[in-house]
Formats: structure tokens, C-alpha cells, sequence
């Protein structure tokens, strides 16, 4: 990483650091980026499994249905004022 980079990141963060530290991170920071780009060789979810059994979809198709009427369906239910009543939650 360039120190110039160092220099912006450390004026957004609001630090004061001196040439010295500046080019001190800046080196660090190129050894800590050049450690992760060794995870630009590893195998992407296309080429790799990590499950040991494999998962497929399994949705049944859906099945159009008849509902009964809402009118029957309030007759045949208890309700207070028109509203369906369930049990008390606590």
C-alpha cells in the first residue's frame, strides 16, 4: 500500500502520524494485503462442495384449491363482533 493512501485513511480516522509511522504502515499493510491475496487462489462455491450430502430442492408443485365460502366459514367459527377468536396469548 502507497503511503499516500496511509496518509488519506489516516486523515479521515483523525490521526496525526509522522513520516515515520506512515511508511512503517504502509509496509505492514502491504505484507497484511499480499497475505490475503493467497485467498484469490482459492476454489470458488462453483468448484468446491462443502456439503457432504447434497441438497436439492425438494417443493411439490402447487396444486390449485377450492376454499370454502368465508361466510359459512364465520357462521361455523366462534367470533365476537365479526372477528375470529383465537386462544389468549400471554
Amino acid at each position: 500500500m502507497d503511503e499516500g493512501t496511509v496518509r488519506r485513511v489516516a486523515k479521515v480516522s483523525r490521526l496525526d502520524l509522522t513520516d515515520d509511522e506512515v511508511s512503517i504502515y504502509a509496509a505492514d499493510l502491504e505484507d497484511i494485503l499480499s497475505a490475503f491475496a493467497v485467498l484469490d487462489e482459492a476454489p470458488t462455491g462453483e468448484d468446491f462442495n462443502l456439503d457432504p450430502v447434497p441438497v436439492e430442492d425438494r417443493l411439490r408443485d402447487d396444486e390449485v384449491m377450492a376454499y370454502p365460502d368465508p361466510g359459512r366459514l364465520r357462521r361455523e367459527m366462534r367470533t365476537a363482533d365479526g372477528w375470529v377468536r383465537g386462544p389468549r396469548l400471554a
